[in-house]
């Protein structure tokens, strides 16, 4: 794959997360769209505390007191990544509208998300079929019961979660310079 610069203005310092529930992709396609731009790939998973990561593992659902000092950190990573040249590329379920709005406050407005959307089947199936990660598949249910899709946020592209990495990634780049073009036009009109 490519590390070509991506179609989004080089002047700015764009920051993206790929969000969704468990089993969408995040991981695999945060890394091979960071890939792409030439930035730096950061797991959500990573920031999680071990008493976290053990709740999940014993298949309890965090809460928002739980996932409140892990957005947090997740945050703090994010702004910092506004530094870099280009900015960064993380992988965060960022599953409600409260926790993206988080984010939102802690980064500022360089930052854009990728939601990748898809049935809860698929979705177990990916998870089931996991070996190694903390996450069991009896979550996916508490995943979708949190999740509020950010259809209507200007700042968010949705992706078919079962597209090919090959087609999702220039789809992604494409509609995220379509957001940024359009802001920066509200700009020169203002």
């Amino acid at each position: 794959m490519s590390t070509a610069a991506s179609p989004l203005r080089s002047e700015a310092r764009f920051v993206i997360v790929a969000i969704g529930v468990a089993g969408c992709g995040k991981t695999t396609f945060g890394r091979a769209l960071a890939q792409a731009r030439g930035v730096p790939f950061f797991d959500g998973d990573e920031f999680h505390s071990p008493e976290a990561r053990a709740k999940m593992g014993a298949g309890i659902a965090l809460t928002d007191l739980d996932r409140a000092p892990w957005l947090d950190r997740i945050g703090e990573k994010l702004a910092d990544a506004r530094a870099l040249p280009q900015g960064a590329v993380m992988a965060c379920s960022a599953l409600r509208r409260a926790y993206r709005d988080r984010l939102r406050a802690r980064v500022g407005p360089d930052l854009r998300f990728v939601f990748l959307e898809g049935d809860k089947a698929l979705m177990l199936r990916r998870v089931a079929g996991r070996r190694g990660h903390y996450m069991p598949a009896s979550l996916v249910d508490s995943q979708f019961a949190a999740l509020e899709p950010p259809t209507s946020e200007g700042d968010v592209v949705a992706l078919a979660a079962d597209a090919s990495l090959a087609e999702a990634v220039p789809e992604a780049l494409r509609r995220l310079a379509a957001i940024d073009g359009s802001r920066a036009l509200e700009g020169e009109t203002r």
